[in-house]
């Protein structure tokens, strides 16, 4: 069934070379009962790991049902020990975080089976144990222990069982019935090695081989009649690894997961430390961009409630406004502005507008707030069209009437929860009726756009204000593409009316409000992206935060990985476990991190008062970040725990 063929085997140390295995061969049939002897050193061990398809020989042959498999890889070598032997170690070696049914169906996992756990019960009942499959290795003695890991060595039903001084932990009873266990599994036709020190032990098998320096010294009979193998067909080890390849998938998403969530459970402390780093770099991503999206919606509705195709006309350059003004050097704007600005084939509809701080009273109640005086187009042009009541008339207009429309500010300030439609209040202590309430618009920046007070312009300029100007012209455009020919017009008829130097760019000026938009977008934008630079950093930093505690994960299960290496499971799926369990953790980070986002956001909107999105893109991009950062910060540990090799890394202290 297995033959060595001149197999030498050689360990280099760094400082010398220690032969383990020198010209060995050796031919083991099927169904055959054989244990290796020799003393410590004798390179027992080694043949059996070789046997085993846990290690390859320097030099010589390997052939298994006649095939010869010296030269396969590490995952052709995992099928094969997944499909056609079993092993028992001294050790034991069961995952402590697993159960006594999960352990002994870990095999089935990396057979790419999910359903195992019948066929699991089945092997521990086999072996007197099924009272106790959901108890856990600590929970069990050291033969029961035993008895578990020669059910999971049988639960893909091995054609060879090797075992690797099976009894060298064990009392005198629970050694009697591991080794009646290994007879009665011998005798169902399971050719069965074992390496062992103990004379009584080797004598109970059916062929002994002693080992010295590397060497076989001696190959002879129990004594005991050796049982007829059943016959059964013929299988070639190219049978076996396509039949595998084509069945033996990575284990099934949802294994891995459980095993990944096993494995931050068993290190609360840790794992919670791991995705603090993440929770805090998605929740800053979530709250900047939030703080940048609100800022850019705020000024959007900001400058839309001045209608798409809006100009403004206002009196002298804004930077030299104060020195031109002293000066006297800006141009006075006048309603008959306004009426003859209306007149152009380029312009819509013309609201003049004043302005100016007044002190507002409703009985025992008093408010400083702006007064915004304009004309019957206001509404329309600035997206104010009251939500109760009414705005005043073209009459009420030409007739200075007293009346006026609220902000929510004032309202929620003066009135309480009071109707304000009908009421009378005092503004610089002239009564005025209130006929409307005005849309709320919020607060851009620190100018809260609703504490205002609109009244006609005419009332604010003669009654209110004393003014006998403008402070500024709205003028909506018919198109957006008259806009530089209405500029040009608009100009052309200030210029006229005022009788002003042609080249004047300085008494007044015509502002494309869709210029304004654009530049405070791009601001905000800039502000947007710095602000997820600094958040998309603190990311960074938590994503070495994951693969620093991959890389301790790692360190801290070499044994497991090893164990896992030597019951089937391949590079790919060491790889994936450990990829699904970083990107685990940088999952449950980025959620936790969202919602925290989200509640900083809603906590700056309340207390600061600033206008904030919460975009789902924003949640969106920051879930796929975070795992995206699991994956990234945690291939390398896990192709380090893939690249283990697994004789190495069971023996790891």
């Amino acid at each position: 069934m297995i033959e060595l063929l001149n197999v030498s085997k050689v360990y280099d140390t760094g400082k010398v070379q220690v032969r383990a295995l020198s010209n060995v061969s050796l031919r083991i049939g099927e169904g055959e009962f054989v244990a290796i002897m020799g003393h410590s050193g004798s390179g027992k061990s080694t043949m059996l790991n070789i046997l085993g398809f846990l290690d390859k020989p320097d030099s010589g042959t390997y052939r298994c049902m006649g095939d010869d498999i010296t030269r396969l890889d590490d995952d052709e070598l995992s099928l094969l020990r997944n499909q056609i032997a079993g092993f028992v170690f001294q050790q034991f070696n069961l995952l402590p975080r697993m159960n006594s049914i999960e352990n002994v169906g870990l095999p089935m996992v990396y057979a790419g089976r999910r359903d195992y756990r019948g066929e699991a019960a089945e092997k521990l009942r086999r072996v007197m144990l099924s009272h106790r499959e959901s108890h856990y290795p600590n929970e069990l003695s050291g033969g029961e222990q035993q008895r578990v890991a020669i059910a999971r060595a049988m639960i893909n039903r091995p054609m060879i069982l090797f075992a690797d001084e099976p009894t060298g932990n064990l009392d005198t009873m629970s050694e009697a019935e591991i080794m009646s266990l290994l007879e009665e599994l011998n005798g169902s036709g399971i050719t069965v090695v074992m390496v062992t020190h103990e004379r009584e032990i080797a004598e109970r098998a059916r062929r002994i081989i002693m080992m010295r320096d590397g060497a076989i010294i001696s190959d002879r009979s129990a004594g005991r009649k050796k049982r007829a193998a059943a016959a059964k067909k013929r299988l070639t080890i190219q049978d076996i690894l396509s039949r595998a390849k084509s069945a033996f998938g990575t284990a099934e998403f949802v294994d891995y997961l459980r095993q990944a969530v096993a494995s931050i459970v068993s290190h609360k402390l840790r794992s919670m430390l791991s995705i603090l780093g993440i929770l805090i770099g998605v929740a800053a991503v979530i709250s900047m961009i939030a703080i940048g999206e609100g800022a850019k919606e705020s000024i959007t509705q900001t400058l839309s409630s001045l209608g798409s195709n809006s100009l403004t006309v206002r009196t002298g350059s804004h930077k030299l406004r104060g020195i031109a003004m002293e000066a006297g050097m800006v141009t006075r704007l006048t309603i008959e502005d306004s009426e003859a600005l209306l007149r152009l084939d380029e312009v819509k509809q013309v609201s003049p507008v004043v302005m100016g701080r007044v002190q507002a009273v409703f009985r025992g109640n008093n408010w400083n707030t702006q007064v915004v005086g304009a004309g019957i187009d206001y509404p329309a042009m600035r997206s104010s069209m009251p939500i109760s009541g009414r705005f005043f008339t073209e009459k009420e207009v030409r007739s200075r009437q007293k009346v006026a429309l609220a902000g929510a500010t004032v309202i929620k300030n003066l009135f309480g929860t009071v109707n304000p439609v009908g009421q009378t209040i005092k503004i610089n202590r002239i009564n005025f009726k209130i006929i409307g309430i005005l849309p709320v618009k919020g607060s851009t920046f620190r100018h809260d756009q609703d504490d205002v007070l609109v009244i006609p312009i005419t009332t604010a300029m003669y009654r209110v204000l004393g003014k006998d100007y403008l402070d500024s012209i709205d003028v909506e455009v018919k198109d957006p593409r008259l806009i530089d020919s209405a500029m040009t017009s608009i100009r052309g008829v200030i210029i006229k009316r005022h009788r002003l130097d042609p080249n004047d760019d300085e008494s007044f000026e015509v502002r494309d409000m869709s210029e304004m938009r654009d530049m405070l977008s791009q601001t905000t934008g800039t502000m947007s992206t710095l602000l997820g630079i600094v958040a998309a950093i603190s990311l960074i930093v938590g994503g070495i935060g994951i693969m620093n505690i991959m890389l301790v994960s790692v360190k801290e299960r070499v044994k497991e990985i090893g164990l896992r290496k030597a019951i089937g499971a391949r590079r790919k799926d060491i790889l994936v476990q450990f990829l699904i369990e970083s990107s685990l953790l940088t999952l449950t980070g980025g959620l936790f991190g969202i919602i925290m986002g989200c509640t900083i956001s809603i906590l700056i909107s309340f207390f600061a008062q600033w206008s904030v999105k919460i975009s789902a893109s924003a949640i969106m991009l920051s879930t796929i970040v975070s795992v995206l950062i699991g994956i990234g910060f945690g291939l390398w540990p896990a192709v380090q725990a893939s690249r283990l090799n697994p004789i190495e890394a069971l023996r790891w202290e």
